[in-house]
């Protein structure tokens, strides 16, 4: 297995850090969709700005400090020094973050992410580091979304068919750990190549999650959006391909401290909404 690294200086320390100083008051956090399926793969990062979105559940308020995603690269032999940057973002489900009525370009809302990010990391920011791993030189799916992103009447395409890639594992750690209230979330990984020709395709996981995954009953499916669908979302099953529906391959790791230490963490919490307000009330768009 080949890895590859997306290393900037002291961010790994910082995660590590972090993770050591709460360890004697908190409990390991762990959380995975299980492996890839085959069943499909879809766009996320690229030209058209597509991205894919999946949730997950905390049970508990939690600190994460890091994870992992697992996709394809298509193209005609893409090297790894094609990677330009790496990003992880977090949304809130509909309707929090987002405008009330939808606009109405999408057979539906509920359930979907939020009409924006309320918390964002970046290789090119410096705030998050990754490591790539290569599990297999190839990798099938039976089907895929990658430009199909369309609003009504046109939402159901049937996917873009079959493909194959090189199968990537992106491991990531936050330079600051993300702190999260208990709830329901959607986790949004993008890859940046400086190819247009090629992509980045984020492969499915089993829906229901199945060993080793993590089962839980709130478990919702994946929805996918481009830059001219923005704020909305569709959902890349029941929406698109009519088929699923699906999960995606990811996993996080932290931990969950005990409620003691949680009054610190839940002021930084709303200082981070502030800033991020902040930015976009300066036109910075999450």
């Amino acid at each position: 297995m080949r890895v590859w690294r997306f290393v900037f200086p002291g961010m790994m320390a910082a995660a590590v850090v972090g993770l050591s100083n709460s360890a004697s008051a908190a409990s390991p956090f762990f959380f995975s969709t299980g492996n890839p399926d085959g069943r499909i793969a879809t766009a996320s990062g690229g030209p058209g700005e597509p991205e894919t979105g999946d949730d997950f559940v905390l049970a508990n308020n939690t600190r994460l400090i890091g994870g992992s995603f697992t996709g394809i690269l298509t193209g005609t032999a893409v090297p790894l020094s094609e990677i330009t940057n790496i990003s992880v973002e977090f949304y809130r489900v509909f309707p929090l973050d987002s405008t009330v009525p939808p606009s109405g370009a999408v057979p539906a809302r509920a359930n979907s992410p939020a009409d924006v990010a309320f918390s964002e990391f970046s290789t090119a920011a410096h705030t998050l580091t990754a490591s790539i791993s290569i599990p297999a030189t190839s990798f099938t799916v039976a089907n895929t979304v990658v430009t199909g992103i369309h609003p009504l009447p046109g939402v159901f395409t049937g996917g873009e068919g079959p493909g194959t890639g090189e199968e990537v594992q992106f491991s990531f750690s936050f330079s600051v750990p993300q702190d999260l209230l208990a709830g329901q979330y959607f986790f949004v990984p993008q890859v940046e190549l400086s190819d247009p020709v090629d992509n980045f395709l984020w492969l499915s996981a089993p829906k229901p999650i199945v060993a080793p995954g993590t089962p839980f009953n709130a478990d919702l499916q994946t929805w996918i959006r481009n830059e001219a669908l923005q704020p909305n979302w569709l959902r890349v099953g029941t929406d698109i391909t009519h088929q699923g529906p699906f999960n995606a391959a990811f996993s996080l790791i932290g931990t969950v401290p005990e409620p003691s230490s949680w009054a610190m963490l839940i002021m930084g919490f709303g200082a981070m909404g502030a800033v991020l307000r902040r930015r976009r009330g300066a036109g910075q768009v999450a």
